[in-house]
């Protein structure tokens, strides 16, 4: 059964960075160290500064923050970090200024507290009709898999509509199209937009969905083959642990318009 919010134990791993609606702390990405240390890489926002940061935490080492201004961003959203053979990779989500349009960028260090420093290249960049963000990143056998959430740019006013398209490649850093993978369904509660968020080894896919314009930034989180959202959060990442209980992370809403990240530790069954 696909671990829910909701049925563990929840603790604040980062608060909202203040009061008020546009301040959040969130947008999770997690990994397993080779000790069984989990790293959090996670994206900082304020109401004046948006998409001001991504930070990575690693239990009991400095966390490590990469501002917008070192990518010539004007926002960063979720990134994506995950290990490889050598170290440690990290795709970020960087808006480019004076548009709509998004990219996706990606870091390559021995560690993770060595991504600080690391030179970013442009792995994803869209077009002038699609921005991309927010990506899923997975190792598959010899290649890597991506999900990737697709803004299209041809309607000004209305580029928050999403859908979630694959991509693939060898080394992770040269991907090819697939094609679209999750799209709205009309009528329902995810009409507007579904944007993949994760993706168990079993082929369980949680994602975020909206039906509406309005509920922009007020996604809810779903399972593909589920009728119904199961949890009011969004952002939804999920670390399968050693002892068969999972590590979920998630940006959760409170009630004066703010986000926290929240881990939750769900036994095993």
């Amino acid at each position: 059964m696909a671990p829910l919010p909701g049925t563990g134990r929840i603790a604040v791993v980062a608060p909202a960075p203040a009061a008020g609606p546009g301040n959040w702390a969130g947008a999770p990405s997690a990994a397993l160290d080779a000790d069984g240390a989990v790293v959090l890489a996670y994206r900082v926002r304020t109401a004046e500064r948006r998409g001001s940061e991504v930070v990575i935490a690693r239990p009991g080492e400095p966390a490590v923050r990469l501002g917008k201004e070192r990518f010539g961003a004007e926002s960063l959203e979720r990134p994506a970090l995950v290990r490889t053979d050598v170290g440690w990779r990290l795709y970020v989500s960087c808006a480019t200024p004076g548009s709509r349009h998004w990219r996706i960028d990606a870091l390559d260090a021995p560690s993770p507290a060595a991504l600080g420093e690391a030179p970013a290249v442009t792995v994803l960049p869209g077009d002038e009709r699609t921005g991309v963000k927010d990506p899923v990143v997975r190792r598959a056998g010899d290649g890597w898999q991506a999900w990737v959430c697709c803004h299209p740019l041809d309607a000004p006013g209305e580029e928050d509509r999403m859908t979630t398209a694959l991509a693939t490649s060898a080394d992770g850093l040269a991907w090819r199209w697939r094609g679209t993978v999750l799209a709205p369904t009309a009528g329902t509660w995810d009409a507007r937009g579904t944007r993949v968020t994760a993706v168990l080894p079993d082929g369980t896919t949680y994602y975020d969905g909206r039906a509406t314009k309005d509920e922009n930034f007020r996604e809810r989180t779903g399972v593909v083959g589920c009728a119904e959202p199961v949890a009011d959060v969004r952002y939804l990442d999920a670390v399968a642990l050693p002892d068969g209980g999972w590590s979920l992370f998630y940006e959760a809403p409170l009630a004066d318009g703010s986000h926290e990240l929240r881990a939750e530790l769900v036994s095993p069954a």
